[in-house]
This record gives C-alpha cells, sequence and structure tokens, in this order.
C-alpha cells in the first residue's frame, strides 16, 4: 500500500507485472459496513492517484484496463516490456465480491 516496492523494483530491473484492481474504495471494510449497518458506511472511499503516471515516474510501464475484454492485450503489453510493469484494473465499485453487489448486502442485511 505504499509503493516503494515498485521503485525497487525498477532498480533491480525486474520485469514484474503488478496488478492494481482498483474499486475507488477498502472493499472488504465497506462490504462490512453495509451488511451491520446498510446505507450508512464511513472512511471506506478513496481518492487514488493516477496510477499510470504513478508508474511512469518511477520508471515502469503503465496502463488502465477499464473492460475485462481489454485485460488479455493489456497484459500482452506488460509482460513484453523488460521492466517493471503496472496494470490498474478499474471495477465497478457496486459489485463488491464475486457473487454479490452492495445492493444485493443492504437488501439481505439484517435476515
Amino acid at each position: 500500500m505504499s509503493g516503494h516496492e515498485l521503485a525497487a523494483a525498477v532498480q533491480e530491473k525486474l520485469p514484474i507485472v503488478v496488478l492494481v484492481v482498483n474499486n475507488g474504495m477498502y472493499g472488504t471494510i465497506r462490504m462490512h459496513q453495509e451488511r451491520q449497518f446498510p446505507g450508512r458506511v464511513v472512511g471506506t472511499d478513496l481518492v487514488n492517484p493516477d496510477f499510470v503516471a504513478w508508474a511512469r515516474a518511477f520508471g515502469a510501464y503503465g496502463d488502465v484496463v477499464a473492460r475485462s475484454e481489454d485485460f488479455p492485450d493489456a497484459l500482452e503489453r506488460a509482460l513484453a516490456q523488460e521492466r517493471p510493469a503496472v496494470l490498474e484494473l478499474r471495477v465497478d465499485p457496486e459489485a463488491i465480491t464475486p457473487r454479490q453487489t452492495i445492493s444485493q448486502i443492504r437488501a439481505g442485511a439484517g435476515r
């Protein structure tokens, strides 16, 4: 959660790929808040940096994936780099888990 590891990877020329799954919140905490206190959440929204610019500032490759179908090509581009790469995967915050949405959690809270 701090990012200094990317600086070390660039320094050591490690061709790793970092996936940043970005839903703009602390999702697990939000999920628990929604279960216990539906619609009354606090402290879970995030203001994130531009992860592509952040990666490039370290000397790494950076790219954004906004749609699932774009992931294979983005991953291939990242793997083709001879340096660290960061792929920001932007996901819908409503899809809080692979099986439930925030709305579904709220609807089932207190049952």
